[in-house]
């Protein structure tokens, strides 16, 4: 592992709501609700991954 990889990564620029076209804002849009989903499936997946442990252990 590169010690550069332990760095933290620098944070985007926040750009203004007002200063972005409506292009830009529906491409901001999709992406976000693309993370979000990216999101819900990790979460989804810890959750099951979490059922099956509380299982093993009941017994």
């Amino acid at each position: 592992m590169d010690l550069d990889e332990l760095e933290p990564r620098a944070a985007r620029p926040v750009r203004k709501l007002e200063e972005m076209s409506l292009e830009e804002l529906s491409e901001r849009i999709a992406a976000l609700e693309a993370e979000i989903a990216r999101m819900r499936e990790m979460m989804a997946a810890k959750n099951a991954l979490r059922g099956a442990a509380k299982q093993l252990f009941r017994r």
